[in-house]
């Protein structure tokens, strides 16, 4: 015996799939989700806020983080409230620094507001098993693969001796020019960090000709010429060059002056993905580590 199914009845198959509406309704709710979880788990000391007093909810406030943001208060309520808002580059970048998300949870983040990946994971993901490969042959010579903005991709052991350990550093603040302006311990370790600083940042403004618009890489300015005075002054000197061969010193803690040749290996024609070799002088190379 056979049952009819009545022609104006949805069948299985289409009960189970969701609209784009479904969809789009949901992945909102699970956005508002993660985002109270996240703000839940940061304390008001974190972040440089002083204390406010008995709380009724753990973590920081949405104003707080709103205005850590730069966003309208009324905006991110809405936003962890599910509504059908969008979210730009810039403030999921904003909200993600703010509420100290890992890669991944910076990945994720994007995903559930319906946003584009960053580019910043897409050129993680360029950097090939190969180039991995690379940097570890290399060792224990350091080797470090960055882009134009001096976002660090990858590394190898050297690397990361070299300059102190690189996994301390939160994923977001892994920028050579961050962390040779911003990062006091990174500074000593630079010996000729003032002479060769005007050299770097006008690399920088060079490479940046052809990201004038992007929100990274706006922001990243933003935040050196507000916390950098050196950056401040050489920025406003507009003086442009290129990346070169140079030599550079290094005062380890443990080894004392290291002095290395750099070189530059561009991962394609167009491309502005690159590795940086040091390649150490004979005193420097008897010194390494063995790994």
């Amino acid at each position: 015996m056979t049952t009819a199914v009545r022609p104006d009845l949805p069948s299985d198959a289409a009960e189970q799939q969701p609209t784009a509406q479904q969809s789009d309704a949901v992945r909102r709710r699970e956005l508002a989700a993660f985002l109270r979880s996240r703000r839940e788990r940061i304390t008001p000391d974190q972040v440089g806020l002083p204390p406010a007093g008995r709380r009724r909810t753990p973590g920081l406030r949405r104003e707080e983080v709103a205005q850590l943001a730069g966003v309208g208060v009324t905006w991110y309520t809405w936003l962890e409230q599910g509504r059908d808002i969008n979210a730009s580059e810039q403030v999921l970048e904003a909200i993600a620094t703010t509420l100290r998300l890992d890669r991944h949870e910076r990945a994720h983040l994007f995903t559930l507001a319906g946003a584009p990946e960053p580019v910043m994971a897409k050129e993680c993901r360029s950097v090939t098993p190969a180039v991995h490969a690379m940097l570890r042959k290399l060792e224990p010579f350091p080797a470090v693969v960055k882009n134009g903005r001096c976002d660090i991709l990858a590394y190898n052991r050297g690397y990361d001796w070299l300059m102190g350990g690189i996994e301390q550093i939160p994923f977001e603040e892994r920028n050579t020019l961050l962390q040779a302006l911003l990062n006091p311990s990174w500074r000593e370790r630079l010996v000729d960090w003032e002479e060769n600083m005007p050299r770097v940042v006008s690399a920088f403004r060079a490479a940046m000709a052809e990201h004038i618009a992007e929100p990274s890489w706006k922001s990243l300015v933003k935040r050196l010429r507000a916390e950098s005075p050196l950056f401040e002054k050489l920025w406003n000197q507009h003086d442009v060059t290129n990346n070169r061969v140079v030599t550079k010193r290094f005062l380890h803690p443990e080894a004392g002056l290291l002095q290395f040749d750099f070189t530059y290996l561009w991962l394609g024609r167009r491309s502005e993905i690159h590795v940086t070799s040091y390649l150490p002088d004979p005193e420097t190379a008897a010194k390494l580590p063995v790994f």
